[in-house]
Protein backbone atom coordinates (compact mmCIF):
# COMPACT_ATOMS: atom_id res chain seq x y z
CA UNK A 1 0.00 0.00 0.00
CA UNK A 2 1.52 3.29 -0.77
CA UNK A 3 1.66 6.47 1.77
CA UNK A 4 -0.53 7.87 -0.69
CA UNK A 5 -3.68 5.40 -0.56
CA UNK A 6 -2.86 4.92 3.29
CA UNK A 7 -3.06 8.86 3.97
CA UNK A 8 -6.41 8.47 2.21
CA UNK A 9 -7.85 5.41 3.95
CA UNK A 10 -7.21 6.82 7.39
CA UNK A 11 -9.39 9.66 6.26
CA UNK A 12 -11.98 7.19 5.29
CA UNK A 13 -11.43 5.25 8.64
CA UNK A 14 -12.21 8.56 10.70
CA UNK A 15 -15.41 8.83 8.81
CA UNK A 16 -16.32 5.27 9.49
CA UNK A 17 -16.06 5.72 13.29
CA UNK A 18 -19.49 7.59 12.86
CA UNK A 19 -20.84 4.38 11.24
CA UNK A 20 -19.95 1.50 14.12
CA UNK A 21 -16.10 0.84 13.09
CA UNK A 22 -14.90 1.29 16.22
CA UNK A 23 -17.54 -0.52 17.75
CA UNK A 24 -16.90 -3.61 15.69
CA UNK A 25 -13.34 -3.71 16.52
CA UNK A 26 -11.79 -2.68 12.86
CA UNK A 27 -9.94 0.28 15.18
CA UNK A 28 -8.04 -0.70 18.38
CA UNK A 29 -7.64 1.99 20.85
CA UNK A 30 -6.68 1.64 24.05
CA UNK A 31 -8.88 -0.20 25.71
CA UNK A 32 -7.88 -2.63 23.54
CA UNK A 33 -3.68 -2.78 24.34
CA UNK A 34 -2.42 -4.91 27.27
CA UNK A 35 -1.31 -2.90 30.70
CA UNK A 36 1.79 -4.68 31.62
CA UNK A 37 1.71 -3.25 34.83
CA UNK A 38 -0.89 -5.01 37.71
CA UNK A 39 -3.95 -3.21 37.51
CA UNK A 40 -6.29 -4.59 40.02
CA UNK A 41 -9.73 -5.82 38.53
CA UNK A 42 -12.78 -4.29 39.80
CA UNK A 43 -14.58 -6.76 41.68
CA UNK A 44 -17.95 -8.53 39.69
CA UNK A 45 -20.81 -6.47 40.50
CA UNK A 46 -24.60 -8.19 40.57
CA UNK A 47 -26.67 -7.03 38.08
CA UNK A 48 -27.47 -3.63 38.38
CA UNK A 49 -31.24 -4.06 37.63
CA UNK A 50 -31.50 -6.55 39.80
CA UNK A 51 -30.93 -4.76 42.78
CA UNK A 52 -31.46 -1.45 44.23
CA UNK A 53 -28.87 1.71 44.00
CA UNK A 54 -26.50 3.42 46.26
CA UNK A 55 -28.36 6.66 47.55
CA UNK A 56 -26.81 10.03 47.37
CA UNK A 57 -23.72 11.40 49.15
CA UNK A 58 -21.98 14.43 50.22
CA UNK A 59 -19.08 13.64 47.82
CA UNK A 60 -18.78 11.97 44.66
CA UNK A 61 -16.42 8.80 43.81
CA UNK A 62 -14.25 7.94 40.80
CA UNK A 63 -15.66 5.01 38.63
CA UNK A 64 -14.51 1.64 39.75
CA UNK A 65 -11.34 0.62 39.03
CA UNK A 66 -10.27 3.90 38.49
CA UNK A 67 -7.44 5.48 40.62
CA UNK A 68 -4.88 7.24 38.42
CA UNK A 69 -2.18 8.01 40.69
CA UNK A 70 0.86 10.82 41.34
CA UNK A 71 4.25 9.45 40.38
CA UNK A 72 5.83 10.61 43.92
CA UNK A 73 9.78 10.92 43.78
CA UNK A 74 11.67 10.41 47.22
CA UNK A 75 9.71 11.97 50.28
CA UNK A 76 12.24 14.97 50.51
CA UNK A 77 11.37 18.89 51.12
CA UNK A 78 12.38 19.57 47.50
CA UNK A 79 10.64 16.60 45.76
CA UNK A 80 7.87 16.55 43.21
CA UNK A 81 5.39 14.34 41.88
CA UNK A 82 4.39 13.51 38.18
CA UNK A 83 0.77 13.18 36.27
CA UNK A 84 -0.42 10.38 34.58
CA UNK A 85 -0.64 11.52 31.55
CA UNK A 86 -1.37 7.89 30.15
CA UNK A 87 -4.80 7.30 32.32
CA UNK A 88 -6.33 10.34 31.45
CA UNK A 89 -9.08 11.79 29.07
CA UNK A 90 -9.91 15.64 27.82
CA UNK A 91 -7.12 17.79 28.19
CA UNK A 92 -8.12 18.98 32.16
CA UNK A 93 -6.09 17.69 34.95
CA UNK A 94 -8.26 16.16 38.02
CA UNK A 95 -6.81 17.98 40.90
CA UNK A 96 -5.82 15.56 42.82
CA UNK A 97 -3.46 14.32 40.44
CA UNK A 98 -1.86 17.77 39.30
CA UNK A 99 1.92 17.25 39.22
CA UNK A 100 3.66 18.61 42.10
CA UNK A 101 7.51 20.56 42.28
CA UNK A 102 7.88 21.92 45.61
CA UNK A 103 11.58 23.52 47.17
CA UNK A 104 10.37 23.73 50.92
CA UNK A 105 7.38 20.82 51.49
CA UNK A 106 4.01 21.91 51.43
CA UNK A 107 2.97 24.94 53.83
CA UNK A 108 -0.19 24.91 56.01
CA UNK A 109 -1.78 28.66 55.66
CA UNK A 110 -4.49 30.02 56.66
CA UNK A 111 -6.50 31.92 54.22
CA UNK A 112 -8.27 34.17 56.88
CA UNK A 113 -4.89 35.36 58.33
CA UNK A 114 -2.69 35.31 54.42
CA UNK A 115 -2.14 38.30 53.60
CA UNK A 116 -0.37 39.67 49.76
CA UNK A 117 1.68 42.76 50.33
CA UNK A 118 2.35 45.06 46.71
CA UNK A 119 5.06 47.51 47.00
CA UNK A 120 8.33 48.85 45.61
CA UNK A 121 7.89 51.76 42.79
CA UNK A 122 4.20 52.36 43.43
CA UNK A 123 1.95 55.38 44.16
CA UNK A 124 -0.24 53.27 47.03
CA UNK A 125 1.34 50.47 48.61
CA UNK A 126 -1.01 47.97 50.16
CA UNK A 127 -1.93 44.75 51.73
CA UNK A 128 -4.33 42.33 50.44
CA UNK A 129 -6.30 40.01 52.41
CA UNK A 130 -8.16 37.14 50.37
CA UNK A 131 -11.39 38.16 50.94
CA UNK A 132 -10.05 41.85 49.42
CA UNK A 133 -8.36 39.94 46.55
CA UNK A 134 -12.11 37.97 45.87
CA UNK A 135 -13.83 41.21 45.24
CA UNK A 136 -12.65 42.26 42.20
CA UNK A 137 -14.20 41.01 38.84
CA UNK A 138 -13.12 37.42 38.66
CA UNK A 139 -12.28 35.64 35.21
CA UNK A 140 -11.92 31.99 34.21
CA UNK A 141 -9.32 30.56 32.27
CA UNK A 142 -7.95 27.35 30.59
CA UNK A 143 -4.18 27.12 30.62
CA UNK A 144 -1.15 24.19 31.24
CA UNK A 145 1.38 24.73 33.73
CA UNK A 146 5.10 22.70 32.78
CA UNK A 147 7.91 22.81 34.99
CA UNK A 148 10.91 23.58 33.52
CA UNK A 149 12.99 20.71 34.32
CA UNK A 150 9.76 18.52 32.27
CA UNK A 151 11.26 16.10 29.95
CA UNK A 152 15.01 15.85 31.18
CA UNK A 153 15.08 11.95 30.58
CA UNK A 154 14.39 12.23 27.26
CA UNK A 155 17.29 14.48 26.48
CA UNK A 156 20.50 13.18 28.23
CA UNK A 157 21.91 10.17 26.28
CA UNK A 158 22.48 7.94 29.12
CA UNK A 159 19.09 8.73 30.54
CA UNK A 160 16.76 7.31 27.40
CA UNK A 161 16.26 4.53 29.29
CA UNK A 162 13.68 1.92 27.10
CA UNK A 163 11.97 1.40 30.48
CA UNK A 164 10.41 5.04 30.78
CA UNK A 165 6.52 5.72 30.94
CA UNK A 166 5.10 9.06 29.40
CA UNK A 167 4.13 9.36 33.17
CA UNK A 168 7.71 9.82 34.63
CA UNK A 169 8.87 11.51 30.81
CA UNK A 170 6.79 13.95 30.90
CA UNK A 171 4.80 14.08 34.10
CA UNK A 172 5.52 17.34 35.60
CA UNK A 173 3.10 18.93 32.86
CA UNK A 174 -0.73 19.63 33.93
CA UNK A 175 -3.58 21.48 32.46
CA UNK A 176 -6.56 23.20 34.78
CA UNK A 177 -9.12 25.86 34.75
CA UNK A 178 -7.52 28.94 36.72
CA UNK A 179 -9.62 31.32 38.62
CA UNK A 180 -8.84 34.64 39.95
CA UNK A 181 -8.41 37.99 39.45
CA UNK A 182 -6.14 40.07 36.76
CA UNK A 183 -2.33 40.91 37.95
CA UNK A 184 -2.82 43.68 35.97
CA UNK A 185 -6.31 45.04 38.23
CA UNK A 186 -4.26 45.09 41.25
CA UNK A 187 -1.25 46.56 39.67
CA UNK A 188 -3.15 49.38 38.26
CA UNK A 189 -5.13 49.53 41.65
CA UNK A 190 -1.83 50.59 43.10
CA UNK A 191 -0.48 52.60 40.71
CA UNK A 192 2.80 51.73 39.10
CA UNK A 193 5.00 54.56 39.18
CA UNK A 194 7.69 55.39 35.70
CA UNK A 195 10.42 53.91 35.36
CA UNK A 196 9.63 50.46 36.59
CA UNK A 197 10.03 47.27 34.61
CA UNK A 198 9.93 44.13 36.67
CA UNK A 199 8.30 42.66 39.58
CA UNK A 200 9.46 40.21 42.06
CA UNK A 201 6.96 37.26 43.40
CA UNK A 202 7.75 36.25 46.76
CA UNK A 203 6.09 32.90 47.77
CA UNK A 204 4.93 32.00 51.23
CA UNK A 205 7.19 28.61 51.80
CA UNK A 206 10.13 27.68 53.55
CA UNK A 207 12.18 27.98 50.64
CA UNK A 208 10.92 31.55 50.10
CA UNK A 209 10.55 30.55 46.07
CA UNK A 210 11.26 34.46 44.67
CA UNK A 211 11.29 35.18 40.86
CA UNK A 212 11.65 37.64 38.98
CA UNK A 213 8.96 38.66 36.18
CA UNK A 214 9.03 41.42 33.49
CA UNK A 215 6.28 44.13 34.18
CA UNK A 216 5.59 43.84 30.46
CA UNK A 217 3.94 40.37 31.43
CA UNK A 218 2.51 41.28 34.41
CA UNK A 219 0.58 43.13 32.96
CA UNK A 220 -0.73 40.97 30.01
CA UNK A 221 -2.23 37.94 30.90
CA UNK A 222 -0.89 37.49 34.14
CA UNK A 223 -3.14 36.00 37.07
CA UNK A 224 -3.55 35.67 40.76
CA UNK A 225 -5.52 32.33 41.03
CA UNK A 226 -6.98 31.49 43.76
CA UNK A 227 -9.13 28.63 42.54
CA UNK A 228 -8.83 25.66 40.14
CA UNK A 229 -11.80 23.26 38.49
CA UNK A 230 -14.18 24.60 40.34
CA UNK A 231 -13.12 24.81 43.70
CA UNK A 232 -10.50 26.64 45.96
CA UNK A 233 -6.96 25.95 45.03
CA UNK A 234 -5.49 22.82 46.44
CA UNK A 235 -2.24 23.47 48.94
CA UNK A 236 0.09 21.69 46.84
CA UNK A 237 -0.73 23.86 43.27
CA UNK A 238 -0.36 26.99 45.88
CA UNK A 239 -3.48 27.88 48.20
CA UNK A 240 -4.93 30.18 49.15
CA UNK A 241 -3.10 32.14 46.01
CA UNK A 242 -0.54 31.55 43.32
CA UNK A 243 0.98 33.92 40.60
CA UNK A 244 -0.55 32.36 37.05
CA UNK A 245 1.88 33.25 34.40
CA UNK A 246 0.56 31.48 31.28
CA UNK A 247 2.74 29.91 29.12
CA UNK A 248 6.00 30.10 30.88
CA UNK A 249 7.82 28.14 32.96
CA UNK A 250 6.41 26.18 36.17
CA UNK A 251 8.47 27.54 38.64
CA UNK A 252 8.20 30.97 37.67
CA UNK A 253 4.41 30.75 38.86
CA UNK A 254 5.13 31.43 42.27
CA UNK A 255 2.76 29.48 44.42
CA UNK A 256 1.81 30.57 48.05
CA UNK A 257 2.01 34.30 47.43
CA UNK A 258 2.46 36.75 49.81
CA UNK A 259 4.71 39.64 48.20
CA UNK A 260 5.06 41.55 45.38
CA UNK A 261 7.58 44.14 44.27
CA UNK A 262 7.72 46.53 41.97
CA UNK A 263 11.02 47.52 40.47
CA UNK A 264 13.49 48.79 38.11
CA UNK A 265 15.02 45.56 37.53
CA UNK A 266 15.63 41.33 37.92
CA UNK A 267 16.51 41.17 41.50
CA UNK A 268 18.66 38.12 40.66
CA UNK A 269 17.60 35.94 43.27
CA UNK A 270 19.22 32.35 44.37
CA UNK A 271 16.16 30.54 42.14
CA UNK A 272 17.00 32.63 38.51
CA UNK A 273 20.54 32.48 38.87
CA UNK A 274 21.88 29.09 40.23
CA UNK A 275 19.07 27.58 39.49
CA UNK A 276 16.43 28.31 36.42
CA UNK A 277 19.02 29.01 34.33
CA UNK A 278 19.93 26.91 30.91
CA UNK A 279 23.69 26.15 30.83
CA UNK A 280 25.17 26.04 27.42
CA UNK A 281 28.12 24.33 25.73
CA UNK A 282 30.22 27.22 25.22
CA UNK A 283 30.21 28.15 29.44
CA UNK A 284 27.55 30.35 28.99
CA UNK A 285 23.98 30.29 30.24
CA UNK A 286 20.64 31.32 28.77
CA UNK A 287 19.22 33.64 31.99
CA UNK A 288 14.82 34.21 32.21
CA UNK A 289 13.75 32.17 29.82
CA UNK A 290 10.48 31.83 30.21
CA UNK A 291 8.14 30.47 27.90
CA UNK A 292 7.61 26.75 27.37
CA UNK A 293 8.15 26.07 23.58
CA UNK A 294 5.81 24.01 21.48
CA UNK A 295 5.46 20.46 22.34
CA UNK A 296 4.18 17.12 21.65
CA UNK A 297 3.85 13.49 23.12
CA UNK A 298 2.01 10.31 22.32
CA UNK A 299 0.40 9.23 25.56
CA UNK A 300 -0.46 6.16 23.58
CA UNK A 301 1.20 3.77 22.33
CA UNK A 302 3.28 4.17 25.26
CA UNK A 303 5.64 2.08 27.97
CA UNK A 304 3.32 0.18 30.33
CA UNK A 305 1.10 -1.19 27.38
CA UNK A 306 1.86 -3.93 24.29
CA UNK A 307 -0.02 -4.46 21.30
CA UNK A 308 -1.71 -7.59 21.08
CA UNK A 309 -2.66 -7.53 17.25
CA UNK A 310 -1.54 -5.83 14.15
CA UNK A 311 -4.28 -4.12 12.20
CA UNK A 312 -5.60 -0.70 13.02
CA UNK A 313 -4.55 1.22 15.89
CA UNK A 314 -5.35 4.52 17.25
CA UNK A 315 -2.08 6.71 17.99
CA UNK A 316 -3.18 9.71 20.90
CA UNK A 317 -0.96 12.01 22.86
CA UNK A 318 -1.14 15.89 23.59
CA UNK A 319 0.07 18.78 22.30
CA UNK A 320 0.83 22.03 24.01
CA UNK A 321 2.74 25.77 23.61
CA UNK A 322 3.61 28.45 25.58
CA UNK A 323 3.66 30.72 22.76
CA UNK A 324 -0.22 30.74 21.57
CA UNK A 325 -2.26 27.97 20.03
CA UNK A 326 -1.20 25.06 18.55
CA UNK A 327 -1.33 24.79 14.83
CA UNK A 328 -0.51 21.50 13.89
CA UNK A 329 0.59 18.08 15.10
CA UNK A 330 2.24 15.54 12.67
CA UNK A 331 2.95 11.70 13.64
CA UNK A 332 5.49 9.49 12.48
CA UNK A 333 5.01 6.06 11.72
CA UNK A 334 8.46 4.89 10.35
CA UNK A 335 11.08 6.73 13.21
CA UNK A 336 10.86 10.07 11.36
CA UNK A 337 11.15 9.31 8.08
CA UNK A 338 7.94 10.78 7.00
CA UNK A 339 4.94 12.52 8.82
CA UNK A 340 1.49 12.78 8.52
CA UNK A 341 -1.27 15.24 9.82
CA UNK A 342 -2.74 14.19 12.85
CA UNK A 343 -6.55 15.20 13.94
CA UNK A 344 -6.32 17.89 16.67
CA UNK A 345 -9.48 17.60 18.68
CA UNK A 346 -10.34 21.67 19.18
CA UNK A 347 -11.14 24.21 20.59
CA UNK A 348 -7.20 25.32 20.20
CA UNK A 349 -6.80 27.59 23.13
CA UNK A 350 -3.86 29.57 23.40
CA UNK A 351 -1.02 28.62 25.88
CA UNK A 352 -3.62 25.36 26.82
CA UNK A 353 -3.28 21.53 26.07
CA UNK A 354 -4.99 20.31 23.11
CA UNK A 355 -5.75 16.35 22.62
CA UNK A 356 -4.78 14.64 18.75
CA UNK A 357 -5.17 11.29 17.31
CA UNK A 358 -3.96 9.45 14.21
CA UNK A 359 -4.90 6.34 12.66
CA UNK A 360 -1.96 3.83 11.96
CA UNK A 361 -2.16 0.69 10.27
CA UNK A 362 0.65 -1.93 12.12
CA UNK A 363 2.24 -4.71 9.89
CA UNK A 364 3.17 -6.46 12.87
CA UNK A 365 6.92 -4.97 12.65
CA UNK A 366 9.13 -3.36 14.62
CA UNK A 367 8.50 0.79 14.23
CA UNK A 368 9.22 4.28 16.11
CA UNK A 369 6.59 6.07 16.34
CA UNK A 370 6.95 10.24 17.00
CA UNK A 371 4.92 13.18 17.11
CA UNK A 372 5.75 16.90 16.63
CA UNK A 373 3.44 20.52 16.90
CA UNK A 374 3.61 23.24 15.27
CA UNK A 375 2.61 26.31 16.78
CA UNK A 376 0.95 29.73 15.51
CA UNK A 377 4.09 31.29 15.51
CA UNK A 378 5.47 29.01 12.98
CA UNK A 379 7.73 27.19 15.72
CA UNK A 380 8.01 23.57 14.90
CA UNK A 381 9.34 21.17 17.88
CA UNK A 382 12.65 19.85 16.88
CA UNK A 383 14.56 16.87 17.06
CA UNK A 384 16.55 16.62 20.10
CA UNK A 385 19.80 16.52 17.94
CA UNK A 386 18.48 20.24 16.89
CA UNK A 387 18.43 21.03 20.69
CA UNK A 388 21.89 19.81 21.10
CA UNK A 389 23.03 21.78 18.26
CA UNK A 390 22.01 24.68 19.53
CA UNK A 391 22.34 24.32 23.33
CA UNK A 392 24.51 21.20 23.63
CA UNK A 393 23.75 18.07 26.09
CA UNK A 394 24.67 19.71 29.46
CA UNK A 395 21.87 22.16 29.80
CA UNK A 396 19.19 21.70 32.42
CA UNK A 397 15.91 22.94 31.37
CA UNK A 398 13.44 23.42 28.33
CA UNK A 399 13.54 19.99 27.13
CA UNK A 400 10.98 20.14 24.10
CA UNK A 401 12.42 17.75 21.83
CA UNK A 402 10.41 15.11 20.24
CA UNK A 403 9.88 12.08 21.90
CA UNK A 404 10.39 8.30 20.07
CA UNK A 405 8.03 4.90 21.32
CA UNK A 406 9.49 2.04 19.61
CA UNK A 407 6.72 -0.97 19.37
CA UNK A 408 8.63 -4.36 18.61
CA UNK A 409 7.38 -6.99 16.87
CA UNK A 410 5.83 -8.67 19.97
CA UNK A 411 3.79 -5.62 20.44
CA UNK A 412 5.85 -4.36 23.90
CA UNK A 413 6.29 -0.86 23.69
CA UNK A 414 9.29 0.88 25.18
CA UNK A 415 11.01 4.34 24.55
CA UNK A 416 13.16 4.39 21.69
CA UNK A 417 14.31 7.58 21.26
CA UNK A 418 17.89 6.17 22.17
CA UNK A 419 18.03 4.15 19.25
CA UNK A 420 17.24 6.79 16.90
CA UNK A 421 20.44 9.44 17.97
Amino acid sequence: MSRKDEKRLSRRAWIATASGAVAAGLIRTQADAVRLDAQQAPLAAPDPTKVPGRFTSEVGSRAPGVQPRRLARAQALSSASQSPLQDLMGIITPSDVHFERHHGGIPDISRDRHELLVHGMVERPMVFRMADLERYPQVSRLYFIECSGNGRAGYTRDGMRPETSVQALDGLFSTSEWIGVPLSTILREVGVRDGASWILAEGGDSAMMSRSVPLEKAMDDALLAYGQNGEPIRPEQGYPVRLMLPGWEGNAQVKWLRRIEVTDRPTMTRDETSKYTDPLEDGTARQFSFVMDAKSVITFPSYGFALPDRGWWEIKGLAWSGRGRVARVEVSTDGGRSWADAVVQGPALPKCTVRFRHLWEWDGGDTHILSRATDETGYVQPTVQQLWEARGERTSYHFNNQRAWKIARDGVVTFGLGELV
